[in-house]
């Protein structure tokens, strides 16, 4: 899950956000930030996520924090103000007064990218012992019946898993159970 930070001039409706965040259990990493510094040391030191904040912070302008934030952060501005002007796709406005569901929503919206990258970019897990036994069984059964070679055993095994829609070793189990028989 992504990081959410939070800069807001009255650090305690900062922290009343956060709290309300924190108690509906959505976000892991949520931090009440007091400046544009703050905001920018964090979001360096994590991988994506959101900034949620007013127009003008002690520090910086929207502006300028939007042409420091780092690639993988988005920025949700809480205005009443909604002619303000940013200059790229990293800020998303939401009007004040708001609803918490459209406020989730909106973090959801900018990290959901970065959450399917993620998801994708996880290793495998790696095969027992057992899995690997199983499936060199599936192997050879195949070549000593069907006279397959190695890698045709095993293409035979994976095609098989991608067209039924099962694992690598549910279909060497299914070969081996369909053989035993």
């Amino acid at each position: 899950m992504g990081s959410v930070l939070i800069a807001m001039p009255k650090s305690e409706d900062a922290k009343r956000l956060k709290d309300r965040l924190t108690g509906m259990g959505m976000y892991h990493e949520i931090e009440v930030c007091h400046t544009a510094a703050e905001i920018l040391r964090l979001a360096g030191e994590r991988e994506y996520g959101v900034v949620i904040c007013t127009k003008t912070l002690k520090d910086m302008s929207i502006i300028e924090l939007e042409y420091c934030i780092p690639s993988g952060f988005g920025i949700i501005l809480l205005t009443k103000d909604m002619t303000v002007d940013t200059d790229s796709g990293a800020v998303v406005k939401l009007p004040i007064p708001f609803k918490m569901s459209e406020l989730i929503s909106t973090v959801d919206m900018i990290t959901a990218p970065y959450e399917r990258k993620k998801k994708k970019s996880t290793k495998p897990r790696k095969r027992t012992e057992e899995e690997e036994k199983l499936i060199l069984e599936a192997k050879h059964l195949l070549m000593e019946r069907n006279g397959m070679t190695e890698p045709e055993a095993f293409r035979y095994i994976q095609k098989n898993s991608m067209d039924m829609g099962r694992t690598f070793v549910e279909s060497a189990q299914m070969i081996l159970t369909l053989n035993s028989q």
